[in-house]
C-alpha cells in the first residue's frame, strides 16, 4: 500500500521527540502491509470521523487516515496525536 501524507500530520510529527518518530515509522511501515492491520487494530471510526480510519502507534497514540477511491491501495496520513486527535 502506497503512504501520503497530509501537510496537518507532517508538522505534527516533526514536533513529536525522536523515539516517538522511530516508533511511528516502524508502524507505518507495518501498516503497508495489509496482514499486519489487525495487530494494528486498524478501525473505522464514527461520528464526525465517519469517513476515516485510525490504527495504533502505541497504547496512547493514534493515527488517523483515509483511502483514497482515487487511487486505490493508497492512504493518506491526516493527523497523529493522543485520542484527542478524534476531537479535532
Amino acid at each position: 500500500m502506497k503512504v501520503l501524507y497530509a501537510p496537518s500530520f507532517v508538522r505534527k510529527y516533526k514536533n513529536l521527540p525522536h523515539s516517538l518518530q522511530l516508533e511511528i515509522r516502524e508502524k507505518i511501515a507495518l501498516f503497508q502491509h495489509k496482514e499486519n492491520h489487525q495487530t494494528l487494530h486498524v478501525h473505522k471510526l464514527r461520528g464526525k470521523l465517519k469517513d476515516q480510519y485510525s490504527f495504533r502507534v502505541n497504547y496512547k497514540f493514534r493515527v488517523v487516515f483515509i483511502y483514497t477511491p482515487e487511487m486505490p491501495k493508497t492512504a493518506i496520513l491526516m493527523a497523529i496525536g493522543d485520542h484527542d486527535v478524534y476531537n479535532r
